[in-house]
C-alpha cells in the first residue's frame, strides 16, 4: 500500500494505491456519533476520486442527514437527506434540503489584490456556513439566494479576471454511477 499527500494546486488530499480521498476537515455541522459515507467523483468526471461526506442518523430505516458541505460531489448539499448502499457508499439522495453550494476554485497564481481574506470576511458578516480544502478551494453553503450578492461581489474581479473560478453543485444531478 502506497500513501501520499497531495497538495495538487494548494488542495490538501491523500491518494492510497491511486486513489485520491478527499475529506471534510471541519464539517460544517460536526457534532457527535457521526458517520461517514463515500462518493464515487467518477460521474462527476474526477475518474480515481472519493469524497466522504460526514453523516447523522436520522431514522434506523437508513437515512442520513449530510453534515458537510460537499467539495466535489454534485447533487448533494448540506442538510440533504441520503442513503447509502451496502458498501457505505453514497446511494441516493432521499429528500432535498434547499440549499445549494456554491465552490469557488482561486487559481496558483495570485493576483495583486488577493480577494480571498475579502471573502472570509463576507462569509463570516453574512453569517453563511463554508469549508476549505486547502486555502484555494471553498464550499460556501447557499440556504437562501438572496444573500449571493455581496459574495460574487468579493470575488468579481478575480471571476472576471479568471484567477479565481466558480460553479453550483447543482448544476448536475447526484449519481452513483
Amino acid at each position: 500500500m502506497s500513501v501520499y499527500y497531495l497538495a495538487v494546486e494548494g488542495i490538501l488530499q491523500v491518494a492510497i494505491d491511486g486513489i485520491t480521498y478527499v475529506s471534510h476537515e471541519d464539517p460544517a455541522w460536526r457534532g457527535e456519533n457521526h458517520e461517514m459515507a463515500m462518493v464515487d467523483l467518477a460521474p462527476f468526471d474526477l475518474p480515481g476520486m472519493l469524497e466522504q461526506l460526514w453523516l447523522r442518523e436520522v431514522n434506523e430505516e437508513g437515512a442520513y442527514e449530510v453534515c458537510c458541505i460537499p467539495f466535489y460531489a454534485y447533487g448533494v448539499a448540506l442538510g440533504d437527506v441520503i442513503e447509502k448502499g451496502e458498501s457505505g457508499s453514497m446511494d441516493r439522495v432521499i429528500e432535498k434540503s434547499g440549499r445549494r453550494v456554491l465552490r469557488i476554485l482561486f487559481s496558483e497564481s495570485r493576483p495583486a489584490l488577493d480577494s480571498r481574506p475579502m471573502l472570509r470576511r463576507t462569509l463570516d458578516s453574512a453569517g453563511l456556513l463554508n469549508e476549505w480544502n486547502g486555502d484555494r478551494h471553498v464550499a460556501i453553503d447557499v440556504p437562501d439566494d438572496s444573500v449571493m450578492q455581496p459574495i460574487y461581489d468579493s470575488v468579481r474581479n478575480e471571476i472576471e479576471g479568471t484567477t479565481a473560478f466558480w460553479e453550483w453543485n447543482d448544476s448536475k444531478r447526484y449519481t452513483s454511477g
